[in-house]
């Protein structure tokens, strides 16, 4: 996909995860690993090969927290659209027509109540759509003229949510 002219760029913010959220994950990965393995070593200490033990238990919570590291959430609003990125998971923009919207406000959610956590997160509850959200509780609500429901996590949703109108209400 091809992005227009930089001047068209109306909002840009670009959200990781927090550092201490990584550790969370690391060590709960490597607790929950050492009791897997533990248990598995207890009852048959000889049929456990080396590399399993490896894997699961140094390779696995590197990978994941690295991961972690390298996940951001990219979202542009230019006059023609909406962009989000969520990379790795979108090496390219997805692209959200600003014909398409017909309603967009800031709102205040419960990540882990409503869409079971953070991430590229779908909810099963009527009405909730999809989210793509990174850290916080602060979002954009998008209502799209078919129905669907996108939420998008961001720190600035109030000027997010101003820059996504200000584009619907252009010609």
């Amino acid at each position: 996909m091809t992005m227009t002219e930089e001047n068209d760029l109306l909002f840009c913010e670009e959200q990781k995860f927090s550092l201490w959220l990584s550790f969370v994950v690391l060590f709960s990965m490597i607790f929950a690993i050492a009791i897997v393995v533990f248990t598995l070593t207890k009852q048959a200490l000889d049929t456990l090969p080396l590399v399993v033990t490896i894997v699961c238990g140094i390779i696995v919570p590197i990978a994941i927290v690295l991961l972690f590291k390298v996940a951001k959430l990219e979202t542009e609003v230019r006059s023609d659209a909406l962009y989000i990125r969520y990379f790795p998971f979108h090496i390219d923009y997805k692209k959200f027509a600003k014909e398409d919207l017909s309603e967009c406000y800031a709102r205040t959610y419960k990540p882990i109540r409503e869409y079971g956590g953070w991430g590229i997160r779908y909810s099963f509850r009527k009405g909730r759509g999809k989210a793509y959200n990174l850290s916080g509780n602060k979002g954009v609500q998008l209502v799209f003229k078919n129905g669907k429901r996108l939420l998008i996590g961001s720190h600035k949703p109030d000027e997010l949510a101003e820059a996504i109108n200000s584009i619907m209400k252009s010609p």
